[in-house]
């Protein structure tokens, strides 16, 4: 008798069976269909997007840069609030950055903000402060707030510790019975957000990046993978398999992509932003995402960015630490990427 384990890993075998045939296609021929595979997992998003009716929350001067909180309109009733974190003394229009919290307390968590909005310049924590080691190369960056985390959270999550509370479990399963995915909604808040970026006059529309953290990888690996405005992406703690990591342990339901297995593997996936500018980063030590499928994956990348003839414009950072954000060489590159 089988045990589930077994059972699980001959399930993943006999479903990689089923697409080979389609796995052995030249990637100039496989990845449309990659691409519509994704679409279709993620739930097709609407043709007619509502307007943004873009409002400001609040705007803050601070050393080197201008934060703006502002508030706009995604997909039906749904408002998004982000920061906008504009560089002084930048000559406009300047390239520009979405930036992608992963699980944590919400967007404040990457701009230097304590949960309730007070400054913080004490320990970056896991997330680096990415956004503002960002700012601080001369990029405008944006920081959405995603659904589930932060001031968006389900009510019955409101009155507890978002650094520890999500709502990320509620809102995934719930979807689900209507046949849509909580990565599907929030890859179209993500395109829905470019929208917005691109008209702000301090943005050059021809040079707009991502950066993506553990679950905020994933948005921005995917909506890098079917905008083709995204010019560059980072993924920090993301890249990898999905054998050797989601369905090698315990992850957040939200990461979880309906009946994709049988068409594609995550790197074909983040492939789908070849020949655009992508870095992968991540801990040698990250036991979510483990060192040897992120080389897998990194293999993988590196075959499909061949067949793009875009070689050069991958580059990778294995680095010496957890599941965390390093930058150590992701910063400068996404600086450089869309300077060049």
């Amino acid at each position: 008798m089988w045990s589930p384990d077994e059972f699980l890993n001959d399930l993943y075998d006999s479903q990689a069976l089923n697409g080979q045939a389609s796995k052995l296609k030249p990637w100039e021929q496989r990845k449309h269909e990659v691409r519509e595979r994704l679409l279709q997992s993620l739930g097709r998003f609407p043709a007619m997007p509502e307007a943004l009716n873009p409002v400001l929350l609040e705007r803050q001067e601070k050393d080197g840069y201008t934060l703006e909180r502002i508030a706009y309109t995604t997909f039906e009733r749904l408002r998004m609030p982000a920061y906008l974190l504009i560089p002084h003394g930048i000559a406009q229009p300047a390239p520009a950055v979405i930036a992608w919290h992963g699980h944590g307390y919400g967007s404040r968590e990457i701009v230097g903000l304590q949960p309730d909005g007070a400054g913080e310049e004490g320990n970056p924590g896991l997330t680096g402060h990415f956004a503002l080691q960002l700012v601080r190369r001369g990029l405008v960056v944006m920081a959405p707030e995603i659904i589930g985390f932060g001031d968006r959270r389900l009510a019955a999550e409101r009155s507890k510790d978002p650094r520890k509370a999500s709502s990320c479990h509620a809102l995934a399963s719930r979807l689900l019975m209507y046949g849509r995915t909580a990565a599907g909604l929030r890859v179209l808040e993500a395109i829905r957000s470019l929208d917005y970026l691109l008209g702000r006059s301090e943005v050059d529309a021809a040079r707009i990046g991502t950066m993506g953290f553990s679950g905020g990888g994933m948005i921005a690996a995917f909506s890098a993978a079917l905008d083709e405005r995204i010019g560059a992406a980072v993924l920090s703690a993301y890249a990898s398999t999905f054998r050797g990591s989601l369905l090698a342990m315990n992850h957040c339901i939200d990461n979880y992509l309906p009946s994709i297995l049988p068409y594609a593997d995550l790197p074909e996936l983040i492939g789908l932003i070849a020949p655009r500018s992508l870095f992968v980063e991540s801990g040698t030590e990250d036991p979510l995402f483990p060192c040897e499928s992120v080389k897998a994956a990194l293999s993988a990348l590196e075959g499909i960015y061949a067949a793009e003839g875009a070689g050069e414009r991958l580059g990778s950072d294995l680095f010496p630490g957890k599941h965390e954000v390093s930058g150590r060489r992701s910063y400068e590159w996404l600086a450089s990427a869309l300077r060049a």
